[in-house]
């Protein structure tokens, strides 16, 4: 029996499938951002060093391309609510794992498991709201993209000031620099794979957020159960179908531009914790807080993204972000030494960056269609972005300690994709 929604009912649902996406990218974003303040936790888990563990970024960005991939795929068959609470309860299942995981390649597999569900839910939720609101809902991507900023900017204080942690900033930094400490403690005891860890500090962390998602989850299923989402899908195919000049090229230097700001973004928030420990001297909570801050202001001006995109265009917000990145992050290269330049350009630089990825995906829509295979690529983009750019940083911290080489790749990105835009909006702006 169909069923057929009074006009203010199918406003209640909309509204509902909007809250319910902003909750599922906020705990999106703490599980992202968790890795980082926790990155040392984890290495001395498993007796790693931090430059020899840059293999967890590779997993967890390939996990999230096959994620995108299959999700582009599956979202065009298969019922919405249901592929995402089946995301959401693996990534239950591997927060509850990863604090027990006393092997390297056992991380590096539960955080692969990670990536395959975050691949899945950011394709699915950038389609679904494409798919409710068309090119009008520059807004929602905004709010929708904002909690996840939300989300990555609470998991550092859940991580270091809420719970804290009982390793000493002294051990992270002597044992990744020597390691006989590290074979020392490895042979204290049993080799095995999992483990109750020394930190349980650590382990409340991630089960909290763990807990979180699995509550998150319930609710997908349950609108699952409704079978609402075929009408909705349906409803919202009737929209007008546009297709740009160079539609496959725009995609493609789609997919090179998320490929350079996705990594720079992912590399900065999970890198700037041990930067400022290892290379400024910082303390655990100061640098706790500076990540934090990165993530504030980024989750800041999502939330302002919201409004500036009511009378903003989206090309517009791309540039303002381009600039911001540019100086904000020629400023850290200048002034890698100094704490107060440390603070202020960490705070501009992630402002820049919190409305590029939401402002591109709407930027795309005004000038062609796109569907979920289209979403996957360009998502794909910023997968191999974030699996790349963060893998080459470990490998050339470890070779060339003393130099800051996190800011000389996020300074070369924003170069990079600042040439990037006109050139794509050239492409874009040719009559059809």
């Amino acid at each position: 029996m169909e069923l057929h929604l009074h006009p203010y009912c199918y406003y209640d649902y909309h509204a509902y499938i909007a809250m319910l996406g902003i909750q599922h990218r906020l705990e999106q974003g703490m599980t992202v951002a968790i890795l980082g303040p926790t990155f040392p936790d984890l290495a001395q888990n498993v007796n790693r060093n931090i430059s020899s563990l840059s293999e967890i970024f590779v997993g967890r960005a390939l996990g999230y391309l096959c994620g995108s991939v299959a999700g582009g795929v599956l979202f065009d068959c298969m019922n919405h609510f249901l592929l995402l609470g089946m995301s959401m309860l693996a990534t239950t299942i591997g927060l509850y794992l990863i604090p027990f995981c006393k092997t390297a390649a056992l991380l590096i597999a539960m955080m692969s498991v990670f990536g395959v569900s975050f691949g899945a839910l950011d394709t699915g939720a950038n389609v679904l709201i494409l798919a409710l609101w068309g090119d009008k809902g520059a807004p929602h991507m905004q709010a929708l993209h904002f909690s996840f900023a939300l989300g990555a900017f609470l998991a550092p204080l859940l991580a270091k000031l809420a719970w804290g942690t009982t390793a000493s900033t002294q051990n992270h930094t002597e044992s990744d620099l020597d390691p006989l400490m590290l074979n020392r403690s490895s042979e204290d005891s049993p080799h095995s794979l999992f483990a109750v860890p020394e930190d349980m500090n650590l382990l409340w962390t991630y089960a909290s957020i763990g807990t979180y998602v699995l509550v998150v989850s319930v609710f997908l299923f349950g609108l699952f159960c409704k079978k609402r989402s075929r009408q909705k899908k349906s409803a919202a195919s009737g929209q007008r179908v546009r297709r740009a000049k160079y539609h496959r090229a725009l995609l493609c230097l789609l997919f090179i531009f998320f490929f350079f700001y996705v990594g720079a973004e992912v590399t900065y928030g999970s890198y700037v914790f041990s930067f400022a420990t290892t290379h400024v001297g910082m303390k655990e909570s100061e640098a706790a807080g500076l990540n934090s801050i990165f993530w504030g202001t980024f989750a800041a001006c999502r939330g302002l993204a919201i409004f500036f995109a009511t009378f903003l265009q989206p090309g517009t917000m791309i540039v303002l972000s381009n600039v911001g990145s540019l100086v904000s992050s020629l400023f850290l290269v200048l002034f890698d030494k100094s704490p107060l330049c440390l603070w202020i350009s960490t705070s501009v630089y992630g402002a820049s960056l919190a409305t590029t990825f939401p402002s591109g995906v709407s930027w795309i829509e005004q000038y062609t269609t796109l569907t979920g295979k289209s979403a996957a690529f360009f998502v794909i983009g910023g997968t191999l972005g974030e699996m790349a750019i963060p893998a080459v940083i470990g490998i050339l911290q470890g070779l060339y300690p003393g130099l800051p080489v996190v800011l000389y790749v996020c300074f070369a990105s924003a170069i990079f994709t600042g040439v990037l835009f006109p050139v794509m909006y050239k492409l874009a702006a040719l009559p059809l």
